[in-house]
C-alpha cells in the first residue's frame, strides 16, 4: 500500500511514501504521519489518498509513524485544498500550511544525543564544549534552544560541530508536537462522603480544625452552586491558604485533579432564536428560502442599516435546528466585536470566533470543536473557510464586495467569496451574500441568472438615507500652504453634532502622522532603501515607517541630499487628523481605528464597546471604521480625503472607491434622526460621486459595466497577473521579456498578454518586480491552457542559469 502525503512546502505534486504492514490499519486519508523528505528532513504529512501502484520513477521510502488516531483533516477540505492549488496556481502543500493551526503543523526539530561509548573524560575539551558536554552527560538529551541557553552565547553550532566530531554526542531530528491542552486542578470531595449521613460524620469530626472546616463548608457551597470546582478559585474566595487544602486532601477528604480545560469560555447553546422580523425582512427571508431552492448563491442587497444581520440570523436559527452548521464571513477582525455579541445573544455557546488574533493553542481548540460538531456557528475571517466543518448548511458571506476577502501574500491568493461558493458545492450547503453596494461580479453574476437575488431598499424602521454634501478643497490652503485638514464647512459640522450630543466618524484611508516629507530647499524625499516608496513619518512612536516593508527609520532633520534643515511634511494620515480634532475639541473623547491602534486581541472590541457606549464622540478612522459596523447615536459621517480614493491606477478603483464612500456614509444617522455625509474632494465633478450623491448603485453600475465591456475586463474576462521578482533589475526585466516571448509563441498574442511592463511600485524588499498581464476569454479550455503553459515556461526558464533565481508569482482573478 502507497500513501500520496501533502507536506507543508512549496512542491509542484504531491510525493509518496510506502505504508509498513504494521502501520496498514492506521493510515487514513486525513491523518497525519511522521515522513522523511529529502536526506533526513522529518515532516508531518497529511495523508490525502491511499493505493496499491508505486511510483514508477523512484523507489518510495517507508512512513515512519502515524500521528492521529482520527483524521483532522475531512475529505471535503481535501476537495477543497485541490482546488484551490489548482485555481490559484500553487501548491497542496501551501494550503495545507494556510489551512492548518501551526501546531498542528510539527516542527522538526534538532535535539543532540549523548554518545554513551564517549565516557566522561572531557579533560581534553575546551570550555564551551565541556560545558555542553557535561550538560549531555546529566541529561543525556538537549535541544538546540537548550544548548543556547546553556552558552549564553549566538555562535553554537561551531561548538556542536567540534563535539560530534570528537563523537560526544550525535544528532537526531525529532517531530515536536507543539499543542498541549491546558490544565487545571480541580477539587472534588472523595467519593466516600457523598453519603450524607458520612458527610454529617465528617463535619463533625472537623470541629476541632475550624479554618479546614470553614474551607470544606466553602468548597461544598461552591460545588452545589456551580458544579465543578476550581482549586484557585477556591483559595481566592475562601482566603484559604495552600497548606489548609492540603491538610484536607492529606485526609482522603477532597481529592485534587489536574484536567484538560478550554481555553476560550463558552456559554450554555441555544438555537431558538427569537427574532422579530419587520415586513420587508420577513418577505426577503421567504424569498431567499424559496431561491435556495432553484440557486445555491443568493445575493441578498440591501442599503446600509437595512436590517441585514437579523435576516441573517432568523436564516441560521432554522439552519441550526435542521441540525446544520453555519459559516458567517467577515471581511475585518473588527467586526466581529459587535456580530459576535449579537449572535451570542440568540445562539449563546454554540457561536465560535476564528481568526488570526487567536493564539495557535486557541486555534486548535476551535478546530476541534468544530470537527466534532461543538460549535454550530463560526464567525470569522477569510481562514475560518479552512475549518472541519462537519456538517455544514449554510454559508453567509456579510460585506461580500470587499476586498480584504482576496489573500495577497503569501499564497494560496484565493478570493475567500469565490471558495466559499465553491465549498459550499461540495458540502451541499447554500451561500447567501450580503451587502450594501455589491461587486460588479456579484451583481453581474445575478443578471446572468447565475445567483438568485433580493433587494431591501427601505432603512430599518423607516429612517431616510444620509443626505450626502460634497467640500470643494481647491482653494482650502493653510497658512503654511499645506492642504487644510479639516475644512470650515466639516468643522461647523462637528461642532453642531457634538453640541446635540451625537457622535462623529472621520474616514481617512491613510495611517501614520505624514506619507512623506520634503526638503523645501532642493525637494528630496526620504525613501526606503528596500522599497520604492517614501516613507510614512508616524508621531506616535517618532519614527519614519516604510509601509511595504515594515522597516522602521529613525526621523530625519536634516536633509541627505542638500544639508538643509529646512522639512515639510505633505498629506495627511490618521495620527495628525486625530492630533488636530483634540486641539479643535479639547472639551470631547477623540480616538483613531487604524492598524497601528488596534493591536491586542481585544484592542478593537474594547474600542468599540467605548464607542458605543459614548465615552468617545470622534472616531476616526481607515477602512476599518467603514464595514458593517452599527452606532446608535453617529449623526455626521466625514470622508476628508475622497481624491486619494479615485486616483489609484487600478480598473477596480471606480467600484472600490463608490462602494468605500457608500459604506462608510451609512454608518451616519442609523437610529433616529436623518444622518449627514460630508466629502472633501477637489474633483467634484467624477462620475462616481455624482451616483454616490443619489444613492444610486444601478445607475453607477450600469455605467461602470460599459466600460469593463469595452475594454475587456472582469467580469467579462478572467486576468491571471505574473510578478517577476528578483534583486537584479536587468535580470528580471530580461527574465520577463524572455517569458513573454516564449507563451506569445504558445499562442497567447498580444489579444491575450499586456506587458511585461513595470509596476507603479517597482521595487519591494529589495527585489525589484515585472509584471504580465493575461486577459483571457471566460473558457474554461484556454484559461487551464494557459495555466499548463505558465507553470511549463517558468520551469523552463529556471532551466537558464541566468534565470534561476527569478521568482515567479501568480495571482489569479487579480
Amino acid at each position: 500500500m502507497f500513501a500520496e502525503v501533502i507536506i507543508p512546502l512549496a512542491l509542484p505534486k504531491n510525493y509518496t511514501w510506502k505504508v509498513p504492514v504494521h502501520l496498514l490499519d492506521k493510515v487514513r486519508p486525513g491523518c497525519r504521519v511522521e515522513v522523511v523528505f529529502g536526506k533526513k528532513k522529518k515532516y508531518a504529512g497529511l495523508v490525502k489518498s491511499l493505493h496499491v501502484e508505486g511510483p514508477e520513477h523512484f523507489e518510495p521510502k517507508d512512513i515512519i509513524n502515524v500521528l492521529d488516531e482520527e483524521p483532522i483533516v475531512l475529505e471535503n477540505q481535501l476537495k477543497l485544498w485541490e482546488w484551490i492549488a489548482s485555481y490559484y496556481m500553487c501548491s497542496e502543500g501551501e494550503v495545507m500550511a494556510a489551512a492548518l493551526p501551526a501546531h498542528f503543523r510539527l516542527n522538526s526539530e534538532t535535539i543532540l544525543v549523548y554518545n554513551e561509548e564517549s565516557g566522561d573524560d572531557f579533560s581534553e575539551l575546551e570550555d564551551e564544549e565541556y560545558l555542553v558536554a557535561e550538560a549531555l552527560l546529566l541529561k543525556k538529551e538537549l535541544k538546540i534552544s537548550e544548548v543556547q541557553d546553556i552558552l549564553d552565547n549566538l555562535r553554537i553550532y561551531p561548538v556542536i560541530n567540534r563535539l560530534i566530531d570528537k563523537k560526544i554526542c550525535y544528532v537526531w531530528e525529532a517531530l515536536v508536537e507543539a499543542y498541549k491542552p491546558r490544565k487545571e486542578t480541580f477539587v472534588f470531595l472523595h467519593p466516600q462522603y457523598r453519603n450524607e449521613q458520612q458527610l454529617e460524620a465528617l463535619l463533625n469530626g472537623l470541629s476541632r480544625a475550624p479554618k479546614q472546616l470553614e474551607l470544606l463548608l466553602a468548597y461544598l457551597h461552591f460545588q452545589k452552586t456551580q458544579g465543578e470546582v476550581l482549586k484557585t478559585d477556591l483559595l481566592k474566595r475562601t482566603g484559604a491558604t495552600h497548606s489548609q487544602l492540603k491538610g484536607l486532601i492529606d485526609k482522603g477528604i477532597l481529592v485534587a485533579e489536574k484536567m484538560a480545560v478550554d481555553r476560550i469560555h463558552y456559554l450554555p447553546g441555544k438555537q431558538d432564536a427569537e427574532v422579530k422580523l419587520n415586513d420587508k425582512q420577513e418577505e426577503a427571508l421567504a424569498s431567499i428560502k424559496q431561491q435556495f431552492e432553484e440557486n445555491n448563491t443568493v445575493l441578498l442587497h440591501g442599503v446600509t442599516s437595512s436590517g441585514k444581520t437579523l435576516i441573517y440570523i432568523k436564516l441560521i436559527s432554522e439552519y441550526i435546528a435542521a441540525g446544520k452548521q453555519a459559516l458567517v464571513l467577515l471581511p475585518e477582525i473588527a467586526l466581529t466585536a459587535q456580530i459576535i455579541r449579537r449572535l451570542q445573544e440568540y445562539f449563546g455557546g454554540y457561536v465560535g470566533v476564528y481568526h488570526s488574533k487567536f493564539n495557535q493553542n486557541e486555534r486548535i481548540e476551535i478546530w476541534n470543536k468544530v470537527k466534532n460538531n461543538e460549535l454550530k456557528v463560526i464567525l470569522g475571517a477569510r481562514s475560518s473557510l479552512f475549518l472541519p466543518f462537519s456538517n455544514l448548511g449554510l454559508i453567509v458571506v456579510d460585506e461580500e464586495h470587499d476586498g480584504s476577502f482576496k489573500q495577497q501574500d503569501p499564497a494560496p491568493r484565493y478570493q475567500a467569496r469565490d471558495t466559499a461558493i465553491y465549498y459550499a458545492g461540495i458540502c451541499g450547503a447554500k451561500v447567501l451574500l450580503g451587502t450594501a453596494t455589491p461587486s460588479i461580479d456579484s451583481y453581474y453574476n445575478y443578471q446572468n441568472g447565475k445567483y438568485g437575488y433580493y433587494e431591501l431598499t427601505e432603512r430599518y424602521g423607516g429612517i431616510e438615507m444620509p443626505e450626502i454634501t460634497l467640500v470643494d478643497t481647491r482653494k482650502m490652503i493653510g497658512e503654511d500652504m499645506n492642504r487644510i485638514l479639516i475644512s470650515p464647512a466639516l468643522k461647523e459640522e462637528i461642532e453642531k453634532t457634538l453640541k446635540a450630543d451625537k457622535q462623529v466618524i472621520l474616514f481617512q484611508n491613510r495611517r501614520g502622522y505624514s506619507p512623506f516629507q520634503i526638503c523645501k530647499s532642493c525637494g528630496w524625499i526620504p525613501r526606503c532603501r528596500y522599497c520604492d516608496v517614501t516613507l510614512n513619518y508616524h508621531k506616535n512612536t517618532n519614527k519614519l515607517h516604510c509601509h511595504y516593508c515594515g522597516t522602521v527609520y529613525p526621523p530625519l532633520h536634516t536633509c541627505l541630499a542638500c544639508g538643509s534643515d529646512d522639512f515639510v511634511r505633505k498629506n495627511f494620515g490618521t495620527e495628525k487628523i486625530e492630533e488636530q480634532l483634540q486641539e479643535l475639541f479639547p472639551d470631547y473623547t477623540v480616538a483613531r481605528m487604524d492598524v497601528d491602534s488596534i493591536r491586542g486581541k481585544h484592542a478593537h472590541d474594547q474600542l468599540i464597546r467605548q464607542f458605543e457606549d459614548r465615552r468617545i464622540q470622534i472616531l476616526v478612522g481607515t477602512q476599518m471604521v467603514v464595514k458593517g459596523l452599527d452606532f446608535e447615536h453617529v449623526q455626521l459621517v466625514g470622508i476628508l480625503d475622497a481624491d486619494s480614493l479615485l486616483g489609484f491606477a487600478d480598473f477596480r478603483v471606480n467600484e472600490r472607491a463608490y462602494q468605500m464612500m457608500e459604506q462608510v456614509s451609512g454608518r451616519a444617522g442609523r437610529k433616529g434622526e436623518k444622518g449627514k455625509v460630508l466629502i472633501q474632494v477637489a474633483n467634484g465633478n467624477h462620475p462616481v460621486l455624482q451616483f454616490l450623491l443619489r444613492h444610486d448603485y444601478k445607475g453607477f453600475y450600469e455605467f461602470e459595466i460599459a466600460g469593463r465591456k469595452k475594454f475587456f475586463y472582469p467580469p467579462f474576462s478572467r486576468i491571471i497577473q505574473l510578478v517577476f521578482r528578483h534583486r537584479d533589475k536587468a535580470t528580471v526585466q530580461a527574465a520577463a521579456s524572455w517569458f513573454a516571448e516564449e507563451m506569445r509563441k504558445k499562442n497567447f498574442d498580444n489579444r491575450y498578454i499586456i506587458g511585461p511592463a513595470e509596476p507603479i511600485i517597482n521595487k519591494i524588499r529589495n527585489q525589484y518586480l515585472m509584471e504580465i498581464i493575461f486577459k483571457l476569454p471566460k473558457d474554461g479550455k484556454i484559461i487551464n491552457s494557459c495555466k499548463k503553459a505558465i507553470r511549463e515556461e517558468v520551469a523552463n526558464m529556471h532551466q537558464i542559469q541566468r534565470f534561476k533565481g527569478v521568482v515567479v508569482v501568480p495571482e489569479v482573478d487579480k
